[in-house]
């Protein structure tokens, strides 16, 4: 999708926490008024909605909940996390097209005190569709997991590259000193060092427990309107310069393992090479990267995929702080999901938008162009934000 001419001019969450003991419907609404009072609209100036195919919430719900009235355009992105940009980007076609004027993007999460995400789940294999049938390969094995997944995937990067797990451990700490001086992080005041890291018990090896992100209820809300509109709104608008989806060869669910090359995520560079013509940018003007941290190793790959280095060079990429606020290019001011929460990417987005205006809690100098990706491992989507 081009750009241009779509902006997200409204953001909204709720508190994060790790057991609100609030429903998902409650959490969803809060965020999607909040995004709403954001922008200085009404529940009735919106007639769209956009959300993950996994969200508990239905459209229709969260349009009662909040008073929303008529909707004019709904959509739901598959593959978890990897539908976050790709809410977005459901959001700026849909009004570049003319099939609704104001569309709000939402994912609402009660995985903590709800049903833990993640865990272990034998009846995927009995599933009849494709799905079940991809999971009956490894899951009656004991490859249950996301972790246990991306573990695989770890190891193998780790024997071709000589990579090891202090390279990981860089990307943890990073997360965590950002996410100390974020007020609105879970871990507010609680960075760690690589020492905490490499003490910290295994969860499937070669993954320790700081290379997972955590598990959080709440919710976040996006508005996504014209950029015209958008600026006479009541804050400055994050401008929707490129968004894109994508899968690759051979893809599977965190899974794709019969592949030739199992060191990288290709589905990324998929999204990659397409942000890039579409924007006319290069990696070299990207000021920060919101990239999708649930499981650290991944984020080493993304660094190589989308061109901040070449295969193999993630692991220097990082060393002395390459991605603190301070380094070569700062990742995930706000603490990413490993720090700040875990929702599925969408608070990353926002983080975005808050770098864009210059409101967010670690603030950097200089930003005009942010790219933003979803969840790697599966069909995935990315964005470039810009300044107006």
């Amino acid at each position: 999708m081009s750009s241009g001419r779509s902006a997200i001019a409204g953001i909204g969450a709720t508190e994060f926490s790790k057991q609100s003991g609030r429903s998902e419907l409650r959490l969803a609404a809060e965020a999607v008024l909040a995004a709403l009072d954001d922008a200085g609209l009404a529940p009735g100036d919106v007639d769209g909605l956009v959300t993950y195919s996994q969200d508990a919430n239905q459209e229709i719900a969260v349009a009662r909940e909040t008073g929303i009235g008529d909707l004019t355009f709904f959509s739901r992105v598959e593959y978890g996390g990897g539908a976050a940009c790709g809410t977005v980007a459901h959001a700026a076609m849909a009004v570049a097209t003319g099939a609704a004027s104001a569309v709000v993007c939402y994912r609402a999460f009660n995985e903590r005190s709800g049903r833990r995400f993640g865990q272990p789940n034998a009846g995927l294999t009995g599933e009849p569709g494709s799905r079940g049938l991809e999971m009956s390969w490894h899951v009656p094995f004991g490859l249950m997991t996301p972790a246990a997944w991306v573990a695989m995937f770890a190891r193998r990067y780790m024997h071709v590259y000589n990579a090891r797990s202090e390279d990981f451990g860089r990307v943890a700490v990073a997360m965590r000193r950002h996410a100390a001086t974020n007020p609105a992080a879970w871990f507010h005041g609680r960075p760690i060092t690589l020492e905490d890291h490499q003490a910290s018990r295994w969860i499937v090896e070669p993954l320790h427990l700081l290379d997972c992100c955590q598990e959080s209820d709440g919710a976040v809300a996006l508005l996504v309107t014209s950029a015209e509109r958008a600026r006479d709104l009541r804050r400055s608008p994050a401008l929707i310069t490129a968004a894109a989806q994508g899968s690759s060869s051979s893809q599977m669910m965190m899974t794709s393992y019969y592949r030739d090359d199992m060191t990288g995520l290709p589905e990324i560079s998929v999204v990659g090479r397409q942000l890039w013509q579409m924007s006319g940018l290069t990696p070299k003007d990207i000021q920060t990267a919101i990239l999708y941290d649930h499981f650290t190793p991944f984020v080493l790959a993304q660094l190589e995929e989308l061109g901040f280095c070449g295969r193999g060079e993630a692991p220097d990429f990082l060393k002395d702080g390459g991605i603190e606020l301070d380094g070569h290019l700062p990742v995930n001011p706000h603490g990413g999901q490993l720090g700040e929460a875990y929702i599925h990417g969408m608070n990353g987005i926002a983080e975005a938008v808050r770098q864009i205006r210059g409101t967010a809690a670690n603030q950097l100098t200089g930003i005009t162009n942010v790219l933003v990706t979803a969840g790697t491992g599966v069909p995935t989507s990315g964005l470039i934000l810009s300044r107006d």
